[in-house]
């Protein structure tokens, strides 16, 4: 368990009714809530030094009953699912209490391996695959190559080869994982973890048998891919991104069900190895959930010039298997009326309509918590609720299981931000300030809101947005990489100066996004941001010229710090 609190300099009693006394101040003040770190910053006139202030957070836990105690729990946390949010707060948790800790006594229990579906089967082995699927496109690009003065012999590819590169890179992050938890004093329970009772897990391999005590308990278990009804997978030739990142197999034509992230990045891997690819989409234009504007150009950068025909607004409402010398069959029908339109017969499919959480066997049932379409209820503070609408004390839930932003590193962040909570450090994540990536070539970038949800957002509280865009062919390095496709847009408010959102389509996109993302968490607005220096000549002056584009209302100020002779 943790160190005594007799280590904390001033009483417990004394600390946390000063820090009541200073948190009512504080949110007398005016408390502003910042997006990365979630910490309230004070009016200038209550400054707190960073020690006092990490007393003054332990003494707020161990007054809430968060942390430390008589030690009548096994655990002071304990987190079901090893993927990357558990990962992620199980350091967070033994590393980051502050000076008056050694750290939360901390367990983390995995059904199936460490590192979840990202490490595993997700974000990391897609990521060798789209590393190979790059080199192979630039290698293949005959006029890319002359423009730069290479010559390049026919390029080829070992498929084997290629899937080892995948698998071998997923072993080694999973192996990071595992030994950065047990390095740093983390308990790795094997087994599926049930909650049995107000702070009690139960778990074990088969049936669950051996039971331990937490103080807090946070929900981690992540997702798997969602399959509609009609659609039979088999694994080999009608499979989900579990199998596709095996790569057991290069179709000579593959249907990918589903337009999104996952679609689209297989889209560019089958196509660079040399697949013709159809996509199926339900809605009316691929690429629905990208800013319109981004999704219109990216298909006509990387789905236009490429092996790849597309239907819209069809389901597909049941798929079967290659068998018997037969063809994969795919039966579509109009999304609107539900009338049959055509029958695919394609070497192979590709299901990629999202995933679902996985939160069945959680017990909840035994602590009054419905799940809603299989995600857990929780609050802002990522606190599970029950079916009654009230806070479950001592329990949260991360990551794609609540269903608020499934993408691995919000999981991280909420479970860091959960970690926060129950150390007494009062935070509130701002998901608007979360980026995503598709990693395709070229790659996009988003943060916060698409033009039309901005526009919505302004229409209903009264306020204009405006719209800057900026070209990669504008761009030094771009230039320099022959590779000028791409434009980054930004969304704002001219009379606050207040970031909406950033998109970006282009050469290293997703390494670009982060810029803004911050800009966004820790509230810089546009006229604060302009003045920024970037080395040149980077891709990174492509966010500058865009961010310098943008016009604000004139009179509104900004906070450059005054000059330092150096």
């Amino acid at each position: 368990m943790m160190q005594s609190t007799a280590a904390v300099s001033i009483s417990a009693s004394s600390v946390a009714t000063g820090a009541a006394r200073s948190g009512a101040a504080r949110r007398a003040g005016g408390v502003r809530v910042c997006g990365l770190r979630g910490e309230a910053l004070a009016c200038p006139s209550l400054r707190i030094s960073p020690a006092a202030h990490a007393r003054l957070a332990v003494a707020r836990a161990v007054a809430n009953g968060a942390v430390g105690g008589s030690g009548e729990f096994d655990y002071d946390l304990v987190i079901i699912g090893a993927g990357v949010g558990g990962h992620g707060a199980a350091l967070h948790a033994v590393e980051e209490v502050g000076e008056a800790c050694s750290g939360l006594k901390t367990a983390i229990i995995e059904g199936d391996v460490v590192g979840g579906t990202c490490v595993n089967r997700g974000c990391v082995p897609s990521k060798a695959l789209l590393a190979v699927s790059g080199r192979m496109r630039e290698l293949h690009d005959e006029h890319h190559m002359k423009s730069l003065g290479l010559q390049v012999s026919s390029a080829g590819y070992d498929r084997q080869g290629v899937a080892d590169h995948a698998n071998n890179l997923a072993s080694k992050i999973r192996s990071n994982l595992t030994n950065s938890m047990k390095a740093l004093g983390v308990d790795i329970l094997t087994g599926v973890g049930t909650i049995v009772g107000k702070q009690k897990v139960r778990y074990g391999v088969g049936f669950p048998d051996k039971e331990i005590t937490a103080r807090n308990i946070i929900i981690a278990t992540g997702s798997v891919p969602f399959v509609p009804k009609g659609i039979e997978v088999d694994g080999k030739t009608v499979f989900t991104s579990d199998h596709a990142l095996k790569l057991e197999s290069v179709p000579d034509w593959i249907a990918i069900v589903g337009s999104g992230y996952i679609g689209l990045e297989f889209s560019d891997v089958y196509t660079a190895l040399g697949s013709e690819v159809t996509f199926v989409e339900a809605l009316d234009q691929l690429m629905p959930g990208f800013d319109p504007e981004i999704a219109k150009l990216a298909q006509r950068v990387l789905i236009n010039p490429r092996k790849i025909d597309y239907h819209t607004g069809v389901f597909a409402s049941k798929i079967t298997p290659a068998k018997d010398g037969k063809p994969v069959l795919i039966e579509l029908i109009d999304a609107k009326t539900k009338e049959h339109k055509e029958t695919l017969e394609v070497d192979a499919a590709l299901i990629a309509t999202g995933r679902a959480p996985f939160t069945k066997g959680l017990g909840l049932e035994n602590i009054n918590v419905a799940t809603q379409r299989g995600f857990v209820p929780v609050d802002e503070r990522m606190r599970v609720m029950d079916a009654d609408g009230n806070v479950v004390p001592n329990l949260y839930c991360i990551g794609d299981a609540n269903g608020k932003l499934m993408l691995a590193h919000a999981a991280s962040a909420q479970g860091i931000s959960v970690v926060e909570q129950i150390t007494g450090r009062d935070h509130i994540l701002n998901h608007l300030s979360i980026p995503a990536a598709c990693f395709t070539h070229p790659e996009i970038s988003m943060v916060g809101l698409t033009e039309p949800q901005a526009r919505e957002k302004a229409d209903k509280e009264g306020f204009e947005v405006n719209v800057v865009k900026t070209s990669f062919k504008a761009n030094t390095k771009a230039l320099a990489e022959n590779e000028g496709d791409g434009i980054a847009k930004l969304i704002y408010r001219p009379d606050t100066g207040e970031i909406l959102g950033v998109h970006i389509l282009g050469l290293h996109a997703a390494d670009l996004i982060h810029e803004a993302s911050n800009a966004i968490a820790l509230g810089i607005r546009v006229q604060d941001i302009k003045f920024a220096v970037h080395a040149h000549p980077t891709l990174s002056e492509v966010l500058d010229e865009l961010f310098k584009a943008a016009k604000v209302n004139s009179g509104l100020s900004h906070s450059v710090n005054e000059p330092v002779a150096a």
